[in-house]
């Protein structure tokens, strides 16, 4: 199942996506797709109705919100994926690198504004966790049981902020705007292959990061595990995994980010998101 939230900011209404991508409204059945609607057993409720007697959403430009109306603490994993480490010069971790980014999420193809000054602008796609039961000290065997399901995330990053202002990594990932989340929650029965999904990125067309989940180096399990050894966890949390290689910064010579410029980037199965990037003072 497909879960979508859909319309200007403020004004946002749930939708689930149906067999043929038809956007259907939910607003019957729930008021929000918030964190109590994230357990198996309201999920299931959600499933079980009869989706063809839903009301079709029928707008092109359409605009599709966070998936989730409560998302709680972003967590991310850094330097996650085999390539992406090697790209960067960097040893593999011994356990999961951890840090937060402190910006609200947004939606899937909104616009995304540089800050001032921006001199080193980055892209990072990856698989997004969504947690949808609370639990701390959980055991890699039970992890899934957490998990409300998954999808796409930009960990868009200032390099200049993360890397040259010292300090730790968060204060480069949590700009305004640096956390596109979705178009959809896809729930987890829905991606028995989450270990083995393709992974892709493009700047102005060209295809920058092309990678596979495979490469992880903690799988989902490991890292729902591992996180709740230090964060209790609750429904709306969001954990970001890690990005495959091809990173602006491991270019050579590095590549940044600039106003006019347009980043597509998706997870098969999980959908793809758009933005148009620009200028903090536009």
């Amino acid at each position: 199942m497909k879960l979508a939230r859909y319309g200007l900011p403020g004004m946002e209404k749930p939708a689930l996506v149906d067999s043929e991508g038809n956007l259907r409204d939910l607003s019957d059945y729930a008021a929000d797709i918030s964190s109590d609607l994230l357990s198996e057993q309201r999920l299931r409720e959600i499933a079980a109705l009869d989706i063809g007697k839903l009301p079709v959403v029928n707008d092109p430009e359409v605009r599709y919100a966070p998936p989730v109306a409560t998302i709680g603490k972003i967590i991310c994993i850094g330097l996650n994926y085999t390539d992406h480490a090697r790209e960067v010069g960097l040893p593999l971790p011994s356990e999961p690198t951890i840090f937060m980014k402190g910006c609200r999420p947004t939606g899937a193809n909104d616009l995304v504004r540089l800050p001032r000054n921006s001199a080193k602008g980055d892209w990072e796609v990856e698989l997004g966790i969504i947690i949808g039961k609370a639990g701390i000290y959980i055991s890699s065997e039970d992890a899934l049981k957490h998990v409300a399901g998954f999808c796409v995330v930009n960990d868009l990053s200032e390099r200049s902020y993360q890397m040259d202002r010292g300090g730790q990594w968060t204060k480069g990932k949590s700009f305004p705007g640096f956390a596109p989340v979705g178009p959809w929650l896809v729930t987890k029965d829905e991606v028995p292959n989450v270990g083995s999904l393709p992974i892709w990125l493009e700047v102005n067309g060209h295809r920058y990061q092309d990678g596979n989940t495979s490469n992880l180096v903690f799988g989902v399990r490991e890292i729902v595990s591992y996180v709740s050894n230090f964060y209790a966890l609750e429904p709306g949390d969001l954990i970001a995994t890690g990005t495959p290689a091809g990173v602006g910064l491991g270019q050579k010579p590095p590549v940044f980010l600039k106003p006019g410029d347009e980043v597509t980037l998706g997870i098969e199965g999980l959908g793809a998101q758009r933005q148009e990037i620009a200028p903090w003072n536009s």
